[in-house]
């Protein structure tokens, strides 16, 4: 999904060694083939070559290739290639190596790409993205895949110690502690891949509310955007050539094929996502916890009535109104129209209107007011959430959306269309993270997972 152009918004498996032998893929084909030369073996056939007595100065500057960061592309669909990686392939320091897909067709659609950027046929592709997670010459993936993938493929990158930037949101509330456990377990990078916090209108009303300019916060309104009007088509089709139905399935149910399951739709199957409220609250709640302060926590109350899809194939939450109270007082609302948020106080208010809109205040004194140097100033990176990836990395720090933080906003979503499938009020204690005294919400907390896949 790409939220600029205003449209709704991405047996038990191998143990994940880095073996002295892995499959490569041909940058020509698509089928895998064994290397059949050791590592070690290598070493000794390249042990004869002479070493030049000059080295070119670009090979040893901060554009080195041994500093650069080798990434792997894992889901190349139309955010994956339009978004994440054409700004990969601006940075000097990083070095696409190999792209991953099920989607035969996307995948080489990215290796041209990658190639044609390089200008040479380097780049590999796979359709299995353990090949990728095998590669010892693989530092960190960029996950581009729908939601339903995106815990499961994050959890064994980071066991096969690659550093991780993925899309957001995932696709429980356990699957995210998951997530956190195995981050700060195997001392990895993660970024949460969105670009909120790098856009100045979203940091700039987020320290205005911060440093009391509107004073005492009382109520955020947040509007996300209307969802399409069809339904969806169920009946089942036959599976394009080059797509392994299969692996796009993965974790999930098993469902037939049909052509508004994948790719873009996927978002409005309660298989593989949650729907509009996930798919775009997980960028403007962020906005919110973060001028509320409330990022590694959550609100205690929940409630909201809504409507599914129904007469077709999707299934999310369609139309919604949620509240959501804080221990701390405020309230948040969440409805459908253009995509908007307001920050409403006891002194005046700051917010926007439509994505990225101007920024819009009470008063010029509001809307003009200066941040003082001791006064609150929240991270940000203005190139943006791949940028900053790259640099923590490089520096081992925790990028400007964290594992922790990003669980705790799509959390926020879950909670929302758990309190529509329920129809009824929820209490949520932030610190447990557990409904209190209700073991049927409890029980929602998570989905089982299609055998052979697990997280343990």
């Amino acid at each position: 999904r790409d939220p600029r152009s205003g449209t709704a918004p991405s047996g038990r498996p191998p143990t994940l060694t880095h073996p002295r032998q892995w499959d490569i893929v041909s940058p020509n084909s698509i089928t895998p083939t064994m290397n059949r030369l050791s590592r070690r073996a290598f070493v000794r056939s390249t042990a004869l070559v002479a070493i030049p007595t000059l080295i070119p100065a670009r090979l040893l500057g901060a554009d080195a290739p041994s500093h650069r960061i080798n990434v792997g592309f894992i889901g190349t669909g139309d955010h994956g290639i339009g978004w994440n990686l054409r700004r990969y392939l601006n940075f000097n320091d990083a070095r696409v190596r190999v792209v991953c897909d099920v989607d035969a067709e996307r995948m080489r659609r990215a290796k041209e790409i990658v190639d044609e950027q390089y200008l040479n046929r380097d780049c590999t592709m796979t359709r299995d993205f353990r090949e990728v997670l095998a590669r010892d010459d693989i530092d960190a993936v960029m996950i581009s895949t729908p939601d339903h993938w995106h815990t499961l493929i994050s959890v064994l990158a980071l066991r096969a110690g690659k550093d991780v930037q993925c899309e957001k949101p995932t696709l429980t509330i356990d699957e995210g502690k998951v997530l956190i456990d195995t981050v700060r377990r195997h001392q990895r990078v993660f970024q949460t891949s969105t670009e909120d916090r790098s856009i100045p209108v979203y940091h700039r009303m987020a320290e205005l509310v911060r440093n009391g300019r509107i004073g005492r916060l009382q109520r955020i309104e947040v509007i996300l955007p209307k969802q399409p009007g069809v339904p969806g088509d169920p009946t089942p089709q036959p599976v394009p050539p080059g797509l392994d139905w299969d692996m796009w399935l993965g974790p999930a149910p098993y469902a037939p094929y049909t052509k508004d399951r994948v790719h873009f739709n996927f978002r409005w199957i309660w298989d593989y996502s949650g729907g509009i409220i996930c798919d775009w609250g997980t960028h403007l709640f962020d906005t919110a916890q973060w001028a509320n302060d409330t990022e590694r926590g959550g609100p205690v109350e929940i409630e909201g009535t809504g409507t599914h899809w129904e007469g077709g194939l999707y299934d999310t939450v369609k139309d919604y109104d949620l509240t959501y109270r804080y221990a701390n007082g405020v309230v948040m609302t969440c409805q459908p129209g253009n995509p908007s948020i307001k920050f409403i106080g006891t002194e005046g208010w700051v917010g926007n209107t439509g994505w990225r809109g101007p920024l819009e205040a009470s008063s010029p004194a509001i809307l003009n007011a200066t941040i003082g140097r001791d006064e609150i100033h929240l991270r940000t990176n203005p190139e943006g959430e791949h940028r900053d990836f790259l640099d923590c990395v490089k520096t081992r720090q925790d990028p400007y959306f964290p594992v922790d933080i990003g669980h705790r906003v799509s959390t926020v979503c879950h909670l929302g269309n758990l309190a529509i499938k329920l129809g009824r009020k929820l209490n949520w204690d932030p610190a447990t993270e557990r409904f209190v005294n209700d073991p049927a919400a409890d029980a929602l907390c998570s989905r089982p997972m299609r055998a052979p896949w697990t997280l343990t």
